[in-house]
């Protein structure tokens, strides 16, 4: 629905900017009215930023004026640190304001309630890490009055709930025709819930769409569909050109002088592809049944009084005797507070630190790899060139069955020939980690484990990196903020609420945010996640137990009955509580999205077979009969899971 156009706030006119030789943004005119909902996207580097900076008057253009509107206050929040790090929290977000001045609104308290929970005000800014500073430097923004607001990526750094708070204020912040704000950001899941308008910056140009994320995809793939039909009618009018031009003698030369000029314009014009990112699936090394598990861990790190600021230090339990199975081919997505231990549970996966108690168990064929927030493998290569880092251990790689020179399969991921000997430590964040991403998939792990995946990729590349992990075989883990992510490569959820515990989130993120909002209480121990190897596994309550945590992938449902009622006296061992049936219906509506999702992948294997019959490549038979025969394997355990399920549910 098209948002109601109220009072014209700001605009741009004219708008060019050129960085060295390459034109960013050339020619924009666009405005700005009350009530304007607006996300920016883009590929890293196309300009998204630069557009809001000088929209913003912290930038200027070359070319082209901004103009706003008298009276009109312009809140920015900018990617870089700009916080006096001599200030308290307190001074940087409320100045000399006093406590019943801020306290007494309620906008204000929401905010520091939302974005500053448990920090000392009187602690100074420089004390703060990356991630607090940026939530401090955003409340201080939407403490002002401000009639248009513009967020450089605002998720950064903020967890599944300081996302969620902040959808919340910016919807809520103005009535329907008022104020406006815009917002950059590659989290999708944030721009569908606040936007009402999306700009797409490209090949310096802005293009407008109706809508949020989801709408823009489909307005854009219609776009595309269109310019695909244009370009495919400018071929074939290639090759009629050009055959015209091959007939008769070499020498002859009385063709028409305008029609070779028009069959050269048609083949000059063919223009650059838009730079997609198209990650193949590398050959993975075979999983064997077990895979990694922790059992009975604990873990904790002490505090300096220093760090702590305190008098003593301080020691922090992050796992208090936790055990968790992971099975061949899961996919699990980790949410929780901000140190409650997500990064450590990787780590721990991974054996970059060890347990103090307990003990970490690896399959013999587990081969890990870990995608870090903070780009540590490229950190020592930064005096390298990219190219030298792609080809450091091998110059050719085998990707979808070809083999690749390093620069070939550099240049799938966007580096183009001259960017290639761009040193390491000259590269954007974007960048840096698309190369991080590539030289752990060309390791072929067949554990692979995410940390924030999506810091600093535009939206293009995330949808490439998640179209590659869909068709991924190993196990995944997934460390995120990012709510679009995790349910779109994830099939379940685990919870760290700071307790050492872990547990099962058979709702969700919505159930995360739930028990984090008080509104639905914390799972008992009983539901602490154990992990489940099969479908099956997943069918029944039983599939996640006290005790040993023993996997139980062929657990019937009567046995599982016994195992969570636990009955005694005259008790019958095959009831179900309430708490059971309300937990397999939740499993029956997870297993029926797994079923369409396997469903549509068989369709789509037999139409490539059809296209590989009709081809007769025997080769590429063979390779998707197997793919076939795995999702026809998988469907079938899935459609017993939905069966066992069922009989609880409906007993």
């Amino acid at each position: 629905m098209a948002t109601q156009q109220g009072l014209h706030l700001l605009g741009a006119e004219g708008l060019t900017i050129t960085f060295g030789t390459r034109t960013v943004l050339e020619d924009i005119t666009l405005g700005i009215d009350s009530g304007d909902r607006i996300g920016i996207v883009g590929r890293n580097g196309d300009g998204k930023s630069t557009l809001m900076r000088i929209l913003a008057k912290q930038m200027e253009a070359d070319a082209g004026r901004v103009t706003w509107r008298g009276g009109v206050s312009v809140g920015f929040l900018d990617q870089q640190d700009i916080l006096d790090h001599g200030h308290t929290i307190r001074e940087a977000v409320v100045g000399d304001l006093a406590d019943h001045e801020w306290a007494s609104s309620p906008r204000m308290r929401d905010v520091v309630d939302g974005l500053l929970p448990g920090l000392d005000w009187k602690q100074p800014v420089g004390a703060l890490s990356g991630g607090q500073r940026r939530r401090v430097a955003l409340a201080k923004l939407l403490m002002g009055e401000h009639d248009v607001i513009m967020l450089d990526e605002p998720t950064n750094h903020l967890d599944v709930e300081g996302v969620a708070w902040l959808a919340n204020h910016l919807k809520t912040r103005w009535k329907n025709d008022e104020g406006a704000f815009l917002v950059v950001t590659h989290d999708r899941w944030f721009l569908d819930e606040v936007c009402t308008l999306t700009w797409e910056v490209h090949d310096a140009t802005v293009d407008h769409f109706e809508g949020g994320y989801a709408a823009y995809t489909l307005a854009r793939a219609e776009r595309d569909r269109a310019a695909a039909v244009k370009e495919q009618k400018r071929q074939q009018l290639v090759k009629k050109e050009l055959a015209w031009l091959r007939r008769g003698a070499p020498a002859r030369t009385t063709k028409a002088k305008f029609r070779v000029d028009a069959a050269n314009a048609l083949i000059n014009d063919v223009p650059e592809h838009r730079d997609e990112v198209q990650l193949k699936k590398m050959a993975t090394a075979r999983l064997g049944k077990d895979v990694l598990d922790l059992e009975h861990v604990s873990f904790s790190v002490t505090k300096s009084a220093e760090d702590s600021a305190g008098d003593d230090a301080v020691t922090h339990q992050i796992f208090d005797d936790v055990t968790f199975r992971l099975g061949p081919g899961e996919r699990v997505g980790v949410v929780g507070v901000n140190g409650a231990g997500k990064s450590t549970l990787l780590r721990l996966l991974d054996g970059t630190v060890e347990a103090e108690a307990g003990r970490v168990k690896r399959g013999k064929t587990v081969k890990t790899a870990i995608l870090t927030q903070e780009v540590e493998e490229l950190r020592a290569r930064a005096h390298l060139r990219v190219h030298e880092v792609m080809t450091e251990d091998k110059n050719v790689f085998e990707v979808g069955g070809k083999e690749l020179s390093g620069a070939q399969l550099l240049e799938t991921l966007g580096f183009s020939r001259a960017r290639q000997w761009t040193p390491v430590g000259d590269l954007s964040g974007g960048e840096r980690r698309r190369l991080q991403l590539l030289k752990l998939l060309t390791g072929e792990p067949n554990v692979l484990m995410l940390d924030e995946p999506t810091n600093d990729l535009d939206t293009d590349t995330l949808a490439a990196m998640e179209d590659l992990l869909d068709g991924w075989p190993g196990t995944l883990i997934v460390v995120s903020h990012d709510r679009y992510l995790l349910e779109r490569v994830t099939d379940h959820q685990v919870a760290l609420l700071g307790d050492g515990k872990i547990r099962a989130l058979p709702g969700g993120v919505d159930q995360y945010l739930r028990i984090r909002e008080g509104k639905e209480p914390v799972p008992g121990l009983r539901d602490t996640y154990r992990g489940q190897s099969s479908a099956a596994a997943a069918a029944v309550p039983g599939g996640v137990q006290q005790g040993a945590g023993v996997r139980t992938g062929g657990t019937s449902s009567s046995a599982a009955a016994r195992s969570t009622t636990g009955g005694s006296g005259g008790e019958q061992s095959s009831s179900f509580s309430e708490a059971d049936k309300r937990q397999a219906r939740k499993t029956m509506q997870r297993v029926e999205k797994q079923m369409e999702k396997l469903s549509a992948q068989q369709e789509e294997l037999h139409a490539q077979m059809a296209q590989a019959s009709e081809a007769m490549d025997l080769g590429a038979l063979s390779e998707l009969q197997n793919q076939l025969d795995a999702v026809d394997a998988e469907l079938a355990e899935a459609e017993e899971a939905w069966l066992q399920a069922s009989e609880v549910a409906e007993s």
